[in-house]
């Protein structure tokens, strides 16, 4: 078909001629209303980014001297920032004498990263940056977010079969 025959067949139907591949030959067009596809089209973009997650990385800072109660409570603010499906870097800052025991600090962080383990999981092994250790804890997948595998569905023979001796 010519291009001006399908220029013409599209304003009989009051619609737009759109060239799907220019590049081919001949050419491939479509009739379509392409207003109304480019609304559909930033309607789908809109809902898309609507429900995206932007992963954040949260930073929990203590030092090797931290007591128990703010240690649960750091633990738990970890925690809830996992179940956010956010990271974590947890953070122990050395001060003067403190770097001579960094081995304290590394027990602190394999304790914490212990605590966060059903939740998370370490990425990498506490790792000394100059006054600062730290470690980074991602979230495991959640069970409502895994692909489960069907249950075996049983054969006919074998439903026909627990059926007859049901019935004997």
């Amino acid at each position: 078909m010519s291009a001006q025959e399908a220029l013409q067949k599209a304003e009989e139907a009051e619609l737009d001629l759109v060239k799907i591949s220019p590049n081919a030959v001949p050419p491939v067009c479509k009739l379509m209303d392409y207003g109304k596809y480019r609304f559909e089209q930033a309607k789908r973009d809109k809902e898309a980014r609507k429900n995206q997650h932007v992963v954040e990385i949260k930073e929990i800072r203590m030092s090797p001297g931290i007591d128990v109660g703010d240690f649960n409570v750091k633990l738990r603010n970890a925690q809830k920032f996992l179940g956010e499906g956010n990271r974590v870097k947890v953070t122990v800052r050395f001060r003067g004498r403190e770097m001579a025991h960094t081995e304290i600090g590394r027990d602190l962080l394999l304790k914490f990263a212990q605590g966060c383990a059903e939740t998370a999981s370490m990425e990498k092994e506490p790792k000394l940056d100059g006054r600062h250790m730290s470690i980074f804890l991602a979230p495991k997948a959640r069970e409502d977010q895994r692909k489960k595998p069907p249950k075996p569905q049983p054969s006919p023979e074998e439903t026909k079969s627990e059926g007859d001796s049901e019935n004997a």
